[in-house]
């Protein structure tokens, strides 16, 4: 295989290449390091790459493969962390001037996972600051691009670990979601991104143990991929007070020969809550249609959303306020303005006004709940924009309408975050301008295994991953 073909080649099958022998962990690591020494400056994805410390676990990996010691199910496949992540011994700077020379002295929990499974670190992808927003920048790094045109953001806030998997930088990529941070880069930059469930992915450390609206998971270009890495890095953790036991194997199970035949879809282009694109709406009806085909019983139908914009800003003011009011005094001059305002509208509300939004949150949840007794999944585009310019926060119209705030504009993800239900974006085909479009599939309570199901049904009809973006330009 030539260096560009292992860039591009599956991680399930790297990892049956490498148990077979019939490539190194070594020769893997090596051509994906340099790959992103000749990529990367166009897209700006890695902030920090980690080539001696990857070189020197992929030459442990590749001994462990010489002597016949036991492999893990992700032995020498390298995977990108992102930097809100901490990682033992590479810096981690959560995008923030704050922590701009921080080098951790241990791994995140997930990291240790993905170690133990025999994952190798390439380095740290770019992220707004702490996480806070749809468009990957940063005063530390600066703007992470589209690989589809440089022009456009990649979305936010996984956004380094989407581009460096869409332009072959690695075949599995680490991130973190709160409204939407692994789902809406997957769709703007054409690969897959799962939000799981709160505690299937045990989160430490973290100063919010309990903490059910932010979580950690995997991104890759395919299903099955996702699958495999998810299994990898799910199950309970004493450290992680929310985490819980599951039976990883149905995972990549519901990959395997998948189809949808008889599963209740509800369809729905805007939950009720958002304007759509009109390019949007018209590639995320056909994926819906494609399911109809494929045997899906298809629906026009959504639950009540209603009260959701103000769950969505009472809960995350209140959260940015446990986690970042501490840092004003000092710090306000050089954090993010979007940042700012989120954590001084959490310090301007009242025990009421944050009670009466975790009593919505439990109504939205139940009305939610019953909805899917009746379905069992529902099925919306990830976004309701295409890519908009990287210098834009966020779009100001969508589909002629202003957008109110930065927020009003992920409120298709944000819906089904703060209601703790397991959801996946996968490509769903192109606008008329060359641009990706993602297709969310969201599920019952826990019910991983069949988003991944009708995930991979879509994706076995609609094979995405041969489809690259353009080389980006040398520099």
């Amino acid at each position: 295989m030539t260096p560009d073909e292992i860039c591009f080649t599956p991680a399930a099958d790297l990892v049956r290449l490498v148990r077979a022998r019939k490539i190194s962990p070594l020769e893997v690591t090596r051509a994906f390091l340099a790959r992103i020494e000749r990529v990367n400056p166009s897209v700006n994805a890695y902030c920090t790459v980690a080539a001696e410390e990857a070189l020197r676990a992929a030459r442990a990996a590749t001994a462990a493969v010489t002597r016949k010691a036991a492999l893990g199910p992700l032995h020498g496949v390298p995977v990108s962390i992102k930097d809100l992540t901490i990682t033992r011994g590479i810096r981690t700077t959560f995008g923030s001037k704050i922590y701009e020379n921080f080098v951790p002295d241990e791994d995140a929990l997930i990291v240790e996972r993905l170690k133990a499974a025999g994952a190798i670190v390439l380095g740290k992808t770019n992220t707004p600051e702490f996480g806070a927003g749809g468009n990957t920048f940063n005063a530390v790094f600066g703007a992470t691009r589209n690989p589809w045109n440089l022009a456009l953001t990649c979305g936010g806030s996984t956004g380094g670990g989407a581009v460096a998997l869409a332009t072959g930088m690695g075949p599995l990529a680490q991130g973190t979601d709160h409204g939407g941070s692994l789902r809406i880069p997957a769709a703007f930059c054409g690969v897959v991104g799962l939000r799981p469930s709160p505690g299937l992915v045990p989160v430490h450390p973290s100063p919010l143990g309990w903490d059910a609206l932010s979580v950690t998971g995997p991104m890759a270009r395919t299903v099955g991929d996702l699958a495999l890495m998810l299994a990898a890095i799910s199950g309970p953790d004493a450290r992680s007070p929310i985490s819980y036991p599951v039976d990883t194997r149905a995972f990549v199970a519901a990959t395997r020969r998948p189809s949808v035949k008889g599963l209740r879809v509800a369809w729905s282009e805007d939950l009720g809550i958002t304007p759509v694109d009109a390019e949007v709406r018209r590639v995320a009806g056909a994926a819906a249609r494609e399911l109809a085909r494929l045997g899906a019983r298809v629906e026009t139908a959504h639950p009540d959303f209603s009260a959701v914009v103000e769950v969505i800003l009472t809960t995350r003011g209140a959260r940015m306020v446990a986690l970042h009011a501490d840092k004003l005094p000092k710090w306000r001059e050089v954090m993010q303005d979007n940042l700012v305002r989120n954590i001084e509208f959490g310090l301007g509300l009242t025990a009421d006004q944050i009670g009466r939004a975790e009593r919505l949150r439990t109504t939205l949840w139940q009305r939610v709940r019953a909805f899917l007794d009746r379905h069992d999944v529902i099925v919306t585009p990830t976004v309701p924009v295409p890519p908009f310019p990287v210098e834009h926060a966020y779009p100001s119209v969508i589909d002629g309408k202003p957008v109110p705030s930065y927020l009003h504009w992920v409120l298709l993800t944000y819906a089904f975050s703060v209601i703790g239900v397991p959801a996946i974006s996968v490509p769903a085909g192109f606008t008329r301008d060359g641009l990706p479009v993602g297709l969310q599939i969201a599920g019952r309570w826990r019910d991983e295994a069949t988003v991944l199901r009708v995930a991979a049904a879509f994706e076995q009809a609609r094979p995405w991953a041969h489809l690259r973006p353009p080389e980006p330009p040398a520099r």
